[in-house]
């Protein structure tokens, strides 16, 4: 009787392991850019698998026109994608849906 080893089969259960655990480690610091004009006065990321924007991110604070805040959207579920919306001064809320937070770096409104 002949065994066949299985090296390559271990190998590619292997690299799936370490994709996923990559994924799990990714970095999900993004930099919000506020260049609306507008003073940005709430602000929400909710991961796109939840129906709840949950709550106000910037809390007490607020981001005025040309400046930036960086967010770690690790939320502990693994979610890459997230919707944000912010609020501006003015009342006008800026809604986007499907941002990739482990590939995006920096996030713009304007």
């Amino acid at each position: 009787m002949f065994i066949k080893p299985v090296f390559g089969a271990a190998l590619a259960f292997a690299s799936l392991g370490f994709m996923a655990q990559s994924l799990l480690a990714a970095d999900r610091t993004v930099t919000i850019v506020n260049n609306t004009g507008y003073e940005m006065v709430e602000f929400y990321g909710s991961n796109s698998g939840t129906d709840s924007w949950e709550e106000d991110i910037l809390g007490k604070e607020t981001l005025p026109h040309g400046a930036s805040v960086d967010i770690d959207f690790d939320d502990g579920t693994g979610h890459c994608m997230f919707d944000f919306m912010a609020v501006f001064e003015d009342g006008d809320q800026v809604k986007q849906e499907g941002i990739d937070v482990c590939k995006t770096g920096t996030f713009t409104f304007e």
